[in-house]
């Protein structure tokens, strides 16, 4: 914790988000603020921690500018659980379709993914021994000590019986091979020194037997074939199979595969079974509780215009904006990972605002998010800076993707500048939808080049403004042509 307080000061979170976005400085310091009070808030003692509430954020702006990726890139400077929704989804109690709840029980499934593959890399080592031994128990089943021991004939498996068919290939702890280790543990002589297993692991590290076929043994869940009722949680549904299951065991699934792709199954069962799923548990629901941040994006489509509060579906708005009241607020909510506090969960909500306004929001929600940033659209100047800047920019990600076909892909900064004028008039002449337009533009650009690019092997291919005039001719001669092309 020390060390993430005097690593991401704002100016730092600040610079961390410039590598990926392009202006909105506004937006950027508002959330590098409120990470840096929640670094702050956890400092302090647990009497006052408690008292303070996170400060949550409502941006305003049209489509495409950045709202959703500052959101996304801050979860993902602090590994902090991250859950993106879209407020038009849920509908108020009562009806058919999403509760509002089920973000939070969306955002504690993240948490615990994330937590758990973080437990997996620590056991992989130990998992990767085991499934060393798996391997090597399939490929020699009864040699060695199997057979010092009369546990089986080379090639067959214990107690194998002529014209009886062979049961499998896979070591199983549950068969009869448990007196196998009895005999071995008492001093019989152990396949697992044996010259034979010592030789097989050194091809099995060298890779040698990675296109061999062998049968492997894993576990499956089946998914239960019942109808869901109508306004019944999922969790709960969930919660009651997941305790059937456990009362009549796994189900085993055999697969014939190489020994390549049985040594990834064996390694994500094994590393699962190694993770204690309690701790999982415990640390997810910390970190969504601590450190989560839900983004409710499109929160204007559910905002009520005065003058339609008479009735009709603007009821309806107004009974989702009372239902996410509660989460913003504070409250319980059951998973099956556990109960969620969301009082100290961190959320930005966003809207374009073009019909409604903030104001149109109830008052009890408006309260919820202190803090109001407005994004700007995005000029000329920034669709050039878009366009070669950020370290994935649409540029790079153009001639990286061309390269694999072995043609080189060469803009000149006049004709990236041309791109970044056409992206700007489009927006003005048609639906301002932002960055998202110069992916249309790109595309429409790179179109012949693309198609015919197993064909140029070894090429230059060089964009230069003449080009881009050439590709783009005549569409802005028409509204409804740009309209539908851009």
């Amino acid at each position: 914790m020390t060390e993430d307080f005097s690593v991401f000061t704002p100016k730092r979170i600040v610079e961390e988000l410039d590598r990926y976005i392009i202006g909105q400085n506004k937006a950027k310091k508002a959330v590098a603020i409120a990470l840096r009070n929640r670094l702050r808030r956890k400092l302090l003692p647990e009497a006052v921690r408690e008292e303070i509430a996170p400060k949550n954020i409502l941006m305003i702006g049209p489509t495409g500018v950045g709202k959703t990726e500052i959101a996304r890139r801050l979860a993902k400077l602090v590994a902090a659980p991250f859950l993106k929704v879209e407020a038009t989804k849920y509908t108020e109690v009562g009806y058919v379709g999403r509760d509002v709840e089920s973000m939070i029980r969306d955002l504690m499934a993240v948490a615990y993914r994330l937590v758990h593959e973080e437990m997996q890399s620590k056991v992989k080592e130990e998992a990767e021994k085991r499934v060393e031994e798996k391997l090597l128990d399939i490929l020699l089943p009864g040699i060695g000590a199997g057979q010092a021991s009369g546990m089986g004939t080379p090639g067959q498996p214990p107690g194998y019986q002529p014209g009886q068919q062979p049961t499998s290939w896979f070591f199983n702890p549950q068969s009869d091979t448990a007196a196998h280790q009895e005999r071995a543990e008492a001093g019989k002589p152990s396949i697992k020194n044996s010259a034979t297993r010592e030789k097989f692991r050194t091809m099995l590290r060298e890779g040698q037997l990675e296109d061999k076929e062998v049968e492997v043994q894993l576990s499956t869940q089946a998914a239960p074939a019942i109808e869901l009722i109508a306004g019944q949680h999922m969790e709960d549904l969930e919660s009651a199979f997941s305790g059937i299951a456990s009362i009549f065991g796994g189900k085993k699934k055999r697969r014939m595969v190489s020994v390549k792709e049985a040594r990834q199954l064996l390694l994500e069962e094994e590393s699962d079974r190694l993770v204690d799923k309690d701790k999982a548990q415990a640390e997810a629901r910390e970190r969504v509780e601590q450190s989560g941040i839900v983004f409710i994006d499109e929160i204007d489509k559910i905002a009520t215009r005065e003058s339609a509060r008479s009735g009709g579906i603007d009821v309806s708005r107004e009974g989702v904006q009372r239902d996410i009241l509660p989460i913003v607020e504070g409250c319980k909510v059951n998973t099956k990972y556990g109960v969620v506090d969301t009082s100290h969960i961190l959320f930005i909500a966003a809207g374009a605002f073009n019909v409604s306004k903030p104001s149109d929001l109830i008052p009890e929600l408006q309260g919820r998010f202190p803090i109001r940033v407005e994004l700007e659209a995005l000029s000329a100047k920034d669709f050039e800076r878009i366009l070669k800047e950020p370290e994935t920019a649409l540029v790079t990600q153009y001639t990286l993707l061309l390269g694999t076909e072995n043609v080189k892909l060469v803009f000149q900064p006049d004709a990236i500048a041309k791109l970044a004028n056409i992206a700007e008039r489009a927006n003005t002449r048609t639906e301002n939808i932002g960055a998202r337009r110069l992916h249309t533009i790109m595309e429409r650009l790179l179109e012949d080049i693309s198609f015919d690019a197993p064909e140029k092997q070894g090429q230059e291919m060089l964009i230069t403004p003449e080009f881009v005039e050439k590709r783009f001719d005549g569409i802005f001669e028409s509204e409804d042509l740009a309209k539908y092309i851009l």
